[in-house]
């Protein structure tokens, strides 16, 4: 199948999950997936009406982004060094994976020069694995706290990955746990912290959890195939 069959596969079976959960489809959107994949593979999502894009790596981001349209909406979705973040500024409409105030305050310092204010979400490792970033549910609302006063941030909300399953309906109480939790701190109502944004759900698990509030879900392998290494 092509990218454009793929993408309008998966935008019917986002249609169904939200209509399962009694939501309205437009309430979630599809970010693309895009690390790893050509420049070619990208023009071609967007030539099947994708507008949306996340990428991993900066300097993969940096390359591949001067050579598509500037009308393409980038995310930043994957883990992110303090050094790079000089790199993003005014490049990303949206930071998934501030998991710390160090990262916090560097995305603050780069976007104060160029007079914006910078929408983050607060990455959670919902479950405890070593392996995956994220700061703990236990911390994410002191994180929440000192992010808020940092004047050229806006906090949207929390992004999680849970275990990697064959079987999705086992991610669903990761994904149930992190809507707990945004409600938990929407209940903080501390100033500059909305939690409009879940980005949860991949490839695998996507539906489950569009049905567990996802707004944001991130799509790599089912849009494109396999990653496209060179």
């Amino acid at each position: 199948m092509s990218i454009a069959d793929n993408l309008l596969q998966i935008r019917e079976q986002m249609r169904l999950a939200a209509e399962r959960a009694s939501r309205d489809p437009s309430s979630v959107r599809l970010v693309a997936v895009s690390k790893t994949q050509p420049a070619e593979a990208v023009a071609a999502a967007v030539a099947a009406g994708q507008g949306l894009f996340g990428e991993n790596y900066v300097q993969e981001f940096l390359d591949k982004s001067r050579q598509l349209p500037d009308s393409i909406e980038w995310h930043f979705i994957g883990s992110l060094q303090s050094n790079k973040v000089k790199y993003l500024a005014g490049h990303t409409s949206l930071i998934h994976s501030v998991d710390r105030i160090s990262l916090a305050r560097e995305i603050d310092r780069q976007w104060e020069k160029s007079g914006k204010p910078c929408d983050i979400l607060l990455q959670v490792n919902i479950s405890g694995e070593e392996t995956k970033s994220g700061t703990t549910t236990g911390g994410v609302i002191e994180l929440a706290r000192e992010a808020a006063a940092l004047p050229h941030l806006r906090i949207r909300g929390l992004m999680t990955m849970p275990p990697f399953y064959d079987e999705p309906e086992r991610a669903r109480p990761y994904f149930r746990e992190l809507r707990c939790l945004a409600e938990r701190i929407e209940a903080e109502k501390i100033p500059g912290v909305v939690m409009e944004e879940l980005s949860m759900g991949m490839s695998g698990d996507f539906e489950v959890a569009i049905e567990e509030g996802a707004t944001l879900i991130r799509i790599g392998s089912a849009i494109f195939g396999e990653r496209y290494y060179h």
